[in-house]
């Protein structure tokens, strides 16, 4: 049984979602191998073949897969993928992308968000915004299964798996890559922050999101929303966190001025610790918080940046 990851990166670098895969496919147990399809990526591969638990790191090195275009890397995948037991990636933008297509082409049904390994046959996923799990047993030859990277811990770097080069190219010639329009930020990536805070409606307004923004500073954290925040135009949607938005797993998560509606919940309740401040003490998001402070945020948020 050989199970092939999918690396996620940006051709430099390797983002620690994959590490996260490569846990659930220690789970599952087997051969371990993970592919990187990039352009100019060696540094990558390199990077992956340190990941504890793989054997080997397939490098497809070509420009039609600079951009990780789905078309092409569907391609790829499903006619690599038949050699596989299973073949498993983030449930990223890019995962959630890509694997679909080569699911079809490969005639089988893909597992979606997995949240635990039960059997090499049998995963458990949330449905009902995280609020039912599902467990899921696939009699498929070949599994194509997204992770939901936030419920699995990152696998050390402790390997030294062989790096082989294929020439393998799929250029579906349908696609091509225009531009990207990316936010640039001096703090973590949400997906990746060890600590997040967070505000709602109660923020009233953008501006009172710098409060949240020095203190995050403080902390070295990444700065998020709440849906209503989102909708009410008081931030850009990507800082959105819930079940619509970002699946988050902070260290520590706080929430400020969020009454914890149930799409909220379902993208930050796996984080290990959870702060929550709001002025209603029957606030649902005090049912999930393991710290809650029942206070005027416009009171505590000040007086908490002054103690940092």
């Amino acid at each position: 049984m050989t199970i092939l990851v999918i690396a996620e990166h940006n051709n430099a670098s390797l983002k620690s979602d994959t590490h996260k895969v490569v846990a659930a496919a220690t789970a599952i147990g087997g051969d371990i191998e993970i592919l990187v399809a990039g352009a100019n990526c060696d540094q990558v591969a390199q990077e992956a073949a340190k990941l504890t638990g793989v054997s080997k790191v397939l490098v497809a090195d070509n420009a039609c897969y600079e951009h990780q275009l789905a078309e092409n890397l569907g391609l790829l995948v499903a006619d690599l993928g038949k050699g596989y037991s299973h073949i498993l990636a983030a449930a990223s933008t890019t995962g959630k992308n890509f694997l679909p297509r080569s699911a079809a082409l490969l005639d089988v049904a893909q597992i979606s968000d997995i949240i635990r390994v039960d059997s090499e046959d049998t995963f458990a996923r949330p449905f009902y915004a995280g609020n039912a799990i599902a467990t899921v047993k696939s009699n498929d030859a070949i599994k194509l299964i997204t992770v939901r990277t936030s419920a699995f811990d990152n696998v050390e770097e402790t390997g030294d798996a062989t790096v082989e080069s294929i020439d393998n190219v799929q250029d579906a010639g349908i696609s091509s890559y225009v531009s990207s329009e990316l936010t640039v930020s001096e703090r973590p990536e949400l997906g990746s922050a060890r600590v997040i805070i967070s505000g709602g409606r109660g923020m009233q307004n953008g501006e009172n999101f710098k409060m949240l923004e020095e203190v995050a500073d403080k902390l070295g954290a990444g700065v998020g929303a709440s849906r209503a925040a989102v909708d009410a135009g008081f931030v850009p949607n990507d800082m959105q966190v819930g079940q619509t938005g970002k699946i988050v797993a902070p260290e520590l998560y706080v929430a400020v001025g969020i009454s914890g509606a149930i799409q909220h919940l379902a993208g930050m309740k796996d984080s290990k610790v959870i702060v929550a401040i709001n002025k209603d003490p029957e606030a649902p998001i005090f049912q999930v918080a393991d710290y809650g402070l029942a206070a005027d945020l416009f009171d505590a948020i000040p007086e908490l940046n002054s103690k940092l």
